[in-house]
């Protein structure tokens, strides 16, 4: 047994076990026939990556966000913040996670928002918040209703939004034909809360005559008592009869118009007295509390044009969170091409009024392209200095690498977002400089030794190992400050130190496993490494002789030297002056060139709804004028469906007679030369024009580049208009 052993050991490669982590990573990988299923496996698995992770705008924070109403009927402003609003604070500001609560007081109700900290899990954060005013309900007197708790968070803003208008159905037909509408989008996968904007519904109403009433010797309540007690239906008993048994139910609920002129209110001279000896009764729409209208402009190439506006529903609906939605917004679009024909008639236009799944894949697509272009780049530059074969080598390394990592984001639930993919672009650089080290290097000494043997490239790969891994690990050191940045900003620049560290170091092992393997496969010629070599030493010295005149005339000639430091020191003074004036502005992001921006109108408190309509009509009319305009929709008496900027400023809570909305939308990006904030800069002058000395007051409203990171800085600016028209 011994002397097997001791034939044996001669056979133990001497040199494995001096070579460090990087040389052992080569000697196990360069010819091994696992490595190419490994290179396959990382480009799979980084496509099935970009398939399944989910793609949206920005990157996914959480800030749950809740609404409190509280009624005090009765009460003054003052007194429903004495004895609702300041209390219900104190209240809840000991909440665990919560980071600011906002109130406003009117006449009888009361509006209390509670804020909690960037990250905080929504469940967990509505459990606390129901639990501390259950167990606290004595805390307001009696007469105050118990608070109604609505819980809004980033996900519940509508992704896809449809407006339907006709001009053969009114809009109380189409609110009918929305909800219908809605109950069919609903059953799509991933498809959260929906609802619809406009039309009026159908109702029954009562006309008393004064006159009669007095007659009859009967009353308003007790109409309205006969009415309650008679729409209901009560579970009686069982019977058994015929060997079956029974449920017996009394009561039926009201259906029409039939069922309440029969219903008996009252007595009088022994004889039954009807809803319809006292009042009369109809059947029909709601009273016009707000009008929604959809116009056309001049970039519109549809088939149903509508410059004077006709009537319009806006069907609304959001993603579930964690869903991809791209894939949400694309089925909403199938299933509505479906409904055509089936519950949608041809006299309905169907206009997609908003579609972020596609504003986000755009945007995601568009980095992908450019992240393709940066690693082409890079190829061609590497093809330049070192030849095609190191080219190809790049070529492979590099996308398995940024494959991967995107498979590393669906792991860790990040999404393909504008943030995860600049991480990635910004990780190129670095990415290739680990593969193109290595094999530089692995060139260095083929040349040296005249032999391109296995145990040459892996001393090669061994030489630069730990320097590589240093320079790799410095780098991710240098990023990971951004993981701990706190508030708003940390979650959403998250992406870039978690998907920059991760590229990074599989960038790391493949240039020490796959990088040597393929230097191994596709092989430059010992005639090519020279000349490849001698081109290197003659570039080397073309730089060398300029930057030797260059810095030698600065450190010898003093003139030129303090020349220069002056002119570097002026040029800095230049720079931070033009920020302190403001010629050039500082911004966390750039003007984002959107597809659609909004004029939000406000006429004091009491003003008529024709009144709010008419001027609405006058500024639509005005914006036709402008040759980008598509399409447009307004919103009088009703909320617009919000989005990020509205979520926060409550402007779902727009529901008065005096406020309107209207929603523009402009030709794509690539049909106009103006962008969004440059044509919303010239559309606030041009309406501020039609508004004239009216009282009514006009914002145009852009979507921030980052909405949901301008969350936090906008709910600071919330005002107390926007909580004084809401009723829970």
């Amino acid at each position: 047994m011994s002397m097997q052993d001791n034939n044996l050991t001669p056979e133990l490669p001497a040199k494995e076990e001096k070579h460090d982590m990087a040389g052992g990573i080569a000697r196990s990988y360069i010819n091994s026939p696992i490595t190419p299923l490994f290179l396959i496996a990382s480009l799979l698995i980084g496509i099935f990556g970009v398939i399944f992770t989910p793609r949206q705008e920005d990157p996914q924070i959480s800030v749950p966000m809740a609404d409190i109403f509280v009624q005090y009927p009765g009460a003054s402003a003052e007194q429903v913040e004495a004895l609702v609003s300041e209390p219900l604070e104190r209240l809840l500001k000991e909440i665990k996670g919560v980071k600011h609560v906002y109130s406003a007081s009117t006449r009888g109700q009361s509006l209390i928002t509670v804020q909690y900290k960037v990250g905080e899990n929504m469940e967990d954060s509505l459990v606390n918040l129901y639990n501390k005013l259950t167990s606290n309900a004595d805390v307001t007197p009696p007469g105050v209703s118990h608070p109604l708790i609505k819980p809004k968070g980033a996900d519940d803003v509508p992704m896809i939004t449809f407006t339907m208008s006709s001009d053969e159905l009114d809009s109380s037909q189409l609110r009918l034909l929305g909800l219908d509408t809605l109950q069919a989008l609903g059953e799509i996968k991933g498809a959260s809360q929906g609802y619809v904007v406009g039309g009026e519904p159908r109702e029954i109403k009562i006309k008393v005559t004064p006159e009669k009433l007095a007659g009859y010797n009967i009353s308003l309540t007790q109409i309205g008592q006969a009415i309650h007690a008679a729409n209901s239906e009560l579970e009686t008993g069982n019977m058994e009869a015929w060997q079956q048994s029974y449920k017996v139910y009394t009561g039926d609920f009201l259906r029409s118009v039939e069922d309440i002129e029969n219903l008996i209110v009252g007595i009088q001279d022994s004889a039954p007295v009807y809803v319809r000896d006292i009042a009369t009764v109809t059947e029909g729409d709601q009273d016009i509390t707000k009008v929604v209208n959809f116009y056309t402009g001049p970039a519109y190439q549809g088939d149903a044009p509508s410059l004077d506006g006709r009537s319009a529903v806006t069907v609304a609906l959001a993603k579930q969170a964690g869903m991809n939605g791209v894939s949400v917004a694309n089925d909403a679009i199938d299933r509505i091409n479906e409904l055509k024909g089936i519950i949608i008639p041809d006299s309905v236009d169907i206009s997609i009024s908003r579609n972020y799944g596609e504003s986000a894949n755009n945007k995601v697509n568009n980095l992908i392209f450019k992240l393709f272009i940066a690693t082409g780049s890079v190829s061609i530059l590497v093809w330049f200095f070192l030849g095609w074969r190191a080219a190809v080598v790049v070529s492979i390394v590099i996308p398995s690498v940024i494959l991967s990592t995107v498979f590393m984001a669906w792991v860790f639930n990040f999404t393909i977002d504008r943030v995860s993919l600049f991480a990635l672009i910004f990780s190129i650089g670095i990415l290739v400089d680990d593969a193109v080290v290595v094999l530089e290097n692995i060139y260095r000494r083929w040349l040296m030794s005249e032999s391109t043997d296995t145990e040459t490239s892996i001393d090669a790969v061994s030489e630069v190992g730990n320097p590589t891994i240093i320079a790799t690990f410095a780098v991710i050191a240098a990023l990971m400050p951004m993981a701990f940045v706190s508030g708003m900003m940390g979650p959403y620049m998250a992406p870039i130190p978690a998907l920059g560290s991760v590229a990074m170091v599989i960038s790391l092992f493949a240039a020490f496993a796959f990088t040597p393997w393929l230097a191994m496969r596709i092989k430059p010629s010992m005639e090519t490494l020279a000349k490849a070599e001698k081109k290197e030493h003659e570039q080397s010295e073309k730089m060398e002789k300029f930057f030797r005149t260059l810095l030698g005339s600065l450190l010898i000639g003093k003139a030129k030297g303090w020349g220069f430091l002056i002119a570097i020191i002026v040029a800095f003074a230049i720079s931070i002056f033009l920020i302190y004036k403001t010629y050039v502005p500082v911004k966390l992001l750039p003007f984002d060139n959107k597809p659609d921006f909004s004029v939000v109108i406000n006429f004091p408190e009491g003003t008529a709804l024709p009144v709010t309509a008419n001027l609405t009509h006058k500024l639509v009319k005005s914006l036709q004028t402008v040759e980008e305009v598509k399409t447009m929709e307004t919103y009088v008496g009703t909320a617009a469906p919000y989005d990020f900027n509205g979520l926060v400023r409550h402007y779902y809570l727009r529901q008065q007679p005096w406020e309107a909305d209207i929603q523009v939308h402009l030709v794509d990006k690539v049909h106009r030369d103006r962008s969004s904030h440059e044509i919303a800069e010239a559309v606030r002058n041009q309406l501020a024009e039609v508004i004239g000395d009216s009282l009514a007051n006009i914002q145009i409203v852009e979507m921030h580049p980052a909405h949901r990171l301008h969350q936090q800085s906008l709910v600071k600016q919330v005002v107390q208009e926007a909580f004084q028209q809401f009723e829970c």
